[in-house]
Parts: structure tokens; C-alpha cells; sequence
């Protein structure tokens, strides 16, 4: 009897050993299916990506620095580089990437004040399934031209305001799967425009910056000159 009996109890304790193992399965294909199904859950190149899936998963790919610009991330970037940001009012996410600057003393029949027009453009491209705009100047965020020595100019220095290039105008909401081209115009003194750095400000108040080169840099220098001369 005590024979039987430990036999029976051994073939119950394979028995449960042997479903466990089923259960489990292969384990290197339960992290790989795993992986599989975060990667496609976290797509940041989705263009329907909803803005609660972007700020949980994609955000700390961004390359902003605190709201003061001095804080948090303080990577400068080069032109040509993109960042991730926050829309307007918090609303969406705009992939910002400036790519030219042109320095002329007038542009679209105007002179410049200062002495000289920096004029940078950039692509812009709604990053989730919501529409979103570039920060309003008039909020204080925005963007803003660095000087080497610190001093920042804003949108509306001397006659920026009045220069204006056809192509690169985006303005107003974004919408998905899309981009358009913009530009920012500042009137700057001379020593202002040498090796100065571009700053925008986002909807949460997140800094990124762009060093500038000196010199006409950028894939659509002849472009922008052309309507600048127009």
C-alpha cells in the first residue's frame, strides 16, 4: 500500500510540474511577443499617436531644456536637427526643424533697421492625430533670436515685421499627417547676427535652441534669397 501510495503521489507531482511548464511556454517568446507589442503601442512616428501615448512614452526623446532654458535638457541643437514640442496651449505636438538661415540687409522692399535680416525657416509637422499650432508670439513663448552676448530680440524687432516670404508663411493650427514651412525674421545689428542661437518656446514653456552659423547655411539658401528679392 505505502508502495502504491508513493507512486500515485509521484505521477501527481509530474503531472503538475508538466502543466505548469504548458502554461509558461517559452519564456525567450513571451519578452520577445512582449517587446513586439510595446514597440507597436509606442510608435513616436505615428501621426495618430494621441497626446496622453506621446507625453507617456515619446517625450523624454525631446531635446527641450527647462522653462527658463536653463534646466532639464540643456542639449543645444544644430540646424537641421528637429525637436519634438508641445503645441499651442498645450494642445498636440509639432516636430519643429529649422534647416536655413539667410542674412540680407533688405528683403521683400524692405531695409533692414539694424543692418541686417536674419531670416531662418523651418518645417513643422503635427506629430499626433490632434492639430496643433506654433506658441502666439503675443503669449511672451514663441521664438526669439539669441545675441552672443545674450540679449534676446524678438519677432518684432526693427522691420521684421514687414518681410515676408511666400512659401515659408505657416501659420494657424497644423493638422494631422501633415507639415508646412514657416520662417522667422529678426533685425539684428551686425554683431548680434555673428553666431547667435534661435529659441523657441513651446506650449508648456519648454526652451529649445538652434546655434546658428554666420554665414548662409541650409538646402534652401537660393530659395529663400529668391523671395526675399521678389
Amino acid at each position: 500500500m505505502r508502495v502504491r501510495a508513493t507512486a500515485v503521489t509521484i505521477s501527481l507531482l509530474l503531472a503538475a510540474v508538466t502543466a505548469c511548464g504548458s502554461d509558461d511556454g517559452d519564456p525567450d517568446e513571451k519578452s520577445a511577443a512582449k517587446k513586439d507589442s510595446a514597440s507597436k503601442q509606442n510608435d513616436c512616428t505615428d501621426e495618430y499617436l494621441s497626446q496622453k501615448e506621446w507625453m507617456d512614452h515619446c517625450a523624454e526623446e525631446s531635446s527641450g531644456t527647462g522653462g527658463d532654458g536653463t534646466a532639464g535638457l540643456a542639449k543645444t541643437l544644430k540646424l537641421g536637427e528637429p525637436a519634438q514640442t508641445i503645441g499651442d496651449e498645450g494642445v498636440g505636438v509639432l516636430q519643429i526643424t529649422p534647416d536655413t538661415v539667410v542674412y540680407v540687409k533688405e528683403g521683400g522692399g524692405e531695409k533692414s533697421a539694424n543692418g541686417v535680416f536674419a531670416v531662418a525657416t523651418m518645417k513643422v509637422k503635427a506629430m499626433t492625430g490632434a492639430p496643433a499650432a506654433q506658441s502666439a508670439p503675443i503669449t511672451g513663448d514663441g521664438w526669439k533670436w539669441i545675441a552672443p552676448d545674450g540679449e534676446a530680440i524678438g519677432f518684432d524687432s526693427g522691420n521684421s515685421t514687414n518681410v515676408t516670404l511666400d512659401k515659408y508663411s505657416s501659420g494657424g493650427e497644423v493638422q494631422p499627417g501633415t507639415y508646412e514651412w514657416g520662417s522667422e525674421v529678426f533685425d539684428l545689428t551686425a554683431a548680434q547676427a555673428k553666431g547667435g542661437t534661435l529659441l523657441y518656446t513651446d506650449g508648456e514653456g519648454t526652451a529649445y535652441r538652434w546655434k546658428m552659423p554666420a554665414t548662409d547655411t541650409g538646402p534652401n539658401v537660393a530659395e529663400v534669397k529668391k523671395q526675399l528679392a521678389d
